[in-house]
């Protein structure tokens, strides 16, 4: 006798109720598609207002295609995104500014429905994947070529970034079309493992040339930024992008060299890291800012705000002002100290905790779990998105090592990024090795097998 099905959850029982005609999936699929390839190329160019058009346009369409296809399983991933979706729910409602607290919601349920859009078109069509890196390579490529030519120009613009009274005065820093250049580095960091992923999976001299430039350049783009978040970010995400590609290169040798060859490699990067630290005068300067605590005038900055944002934190421990810097915005004046205005508390953990209290947190920290795990099973799975698992979990490394002192995160040209590489890391782990090793390496010439 079959086993009765289990019960559809009360929060999908609205998908599948629309009829779907022959041919609409297809069609559904192909908009959604193009509407996140136009979305993650063009990330750093759009307005705010055309942004702001295609992710609302990216929401709707999920709930049309949901609309017309049966639920799946949430996973665990959704269900601690769900949990944390309920506590904003929960701040927002409790909020001393609900009204503010209100827009921030609206704008976390409009990045859910990119995400959810993502995750939908990367379950029905795993190909999809390498042609969404390739629209982020295509607009980072560009946004780097602007901003390494802001060296060849008038340098006044450049400079203004660095505090006047820093140790790190009159440094030129590039920031492309973003503005900033803490934002341009915070846009380049989750790209460039991507791009060292695709360099690896990508078959024929042209694709990998494109992907090789992506990284080689937006590389360059970043240090020139300047970004001392940045940079950090930039040597996890692609320091662990290589040990992981290492780890699952070796991960047939025998113990001893499997543990031997990568402590070698930390060790040897450990070294040039502190060669360039020390002996490369612009590179010095600014991790001797680093260094400086209070004496360097962006480090006393983050510091008081860092105060002010604990004592918020004091006061509304459980359940946070309510999400989004509007909220922030009209809470943080009764706290701040004299002259250090600011739009966000300067750490995404803190940012987590003034919004949403100690479960918000909790929730996004059992979500970072989940994704350290998904992400990991790359090391062993012999499928197509093998890599692509290493490549995000890098990615999102490099995001959270640079939002330990900054919120550049909660930016769309920067979040929009991480909800990809988190809904490719919700992909189940059967469905990404059983049909990406078989069907899409015959059905996309742009991707092969992982061979590494």
């Amino acid at each position: 006798m079959a086993e009765a099905s289990a019960p559809t959850p009360w929060l999908l029982r609205w998908q599948g109720l629309l009829p779907s005609p022959p041919g609409l999936q297809q069609r559904l699929s192909l908009w959604a598609g193009w509407i996140l390839i136009a979305l993650l190329t063009g990330l750093p160019w759009i307005s705010r207002t055309g942004l702001g058009l295609v992710i609302l346009a990216a929401g709707a369409l999920w709930l049309l295609w949901s609309a017309t296809q049966p639920p799946g399983r949430l996973g665990a991933i959704n269900l601690w995104l769900l949990l944390f979706l309920a506590m904003a729910v929960l701040a927002t409602g409790l909020s001393p500014v609900p009204l503010a607290a209100a827009k921030g919601l609206a704008k976390l349920l409009s990045y859910l429905g990119v995400y959810a859009l993502m995750q939908r078109l990367l379950a029905a069509h795993p190909l999809w994947w390498d042609r969404l890196v390739a629209a982020l390579l295509a607009g980072e490529l560009a946004t780097s070529v602007f901003a390494l030519r802001q060296l060849y120009g008038p340098t006044e613009e450049l400079a203004r970034w660095a505090d006047p009274n820093s140790v790190a005065e009159g440094t030129i820093r590039v920031y492309g079309p973003l503005g900033n250049p803490n934002l341009l580095a915070g846009y380049l960091v989750p790209i460039l493992p991507l791009a060292l992923v695709a360099l690896l999976r990508w078959q024929g001299w042209g694709q990998r040339l494109f992907a090789g430039m992506a990284l080689g350049l937006g590389a360059a783009a970043t240090l020139f930024s300047y970004s001392r978040g940045g940079w950090l970010g930039m040597l996890a995400a692609l320091g662990l992008v290589v040990l992981l590609l290492l780890l699952r290169a070796i991960r047939d040798w025998p113990p001893l060299w499997r543990r031997l060859l990568p402590l070698a490699l930390l060790v040897a990067a450990t070294m040039l890291i502190a060669l360039a630290a020390t002996q490369i005068e612009p590179i010095r300067t600014r991790v001797a800012s680093l260094l400086a605590g209070r004496g360097d005038s962006s480090n006393n900055f983050r510091i008081n705000v860092w105060l002010a944002a604990l004592e918020m934190i004091q006061d509304r421990p459980w359940i946070g002002i309510g999400p989004g810097n509007a909220a922030f915005n009209s809470i943080y004046p009764l706290y701040q100290q004299p002259k250090f205005n600011a739009l966000s508390a300067y750490s995404v953990p803190l940012e987590i905790l003034v919004e949403t209290g100690v479960p918000g947190l909790i929730a996004c920290l059992g979500l970072a779990w989940c994704s350290l795990r998904q992400g990991l099973a790359g090391l062993s799975e012999r499928g197509a998105f093998s890599l692509p698992r290493l490549a995000c979990l890098a990615a999102i490394v490099g995001l959270l090592v640079q939002g330990a002192t900054d919120t550049i995160f909660f930016r769309p040209e920067v979040q929009i990024i991480g909800w990809f590489c988190l809904a490719s890391l919700a992909q189940p782990l059967s469905h990404a090795s059983d049909q990406n090793g078989t069907d899409q390496a015959a059905t996309d010439p742009t991707a092969a097998p992982d061979r590494a």
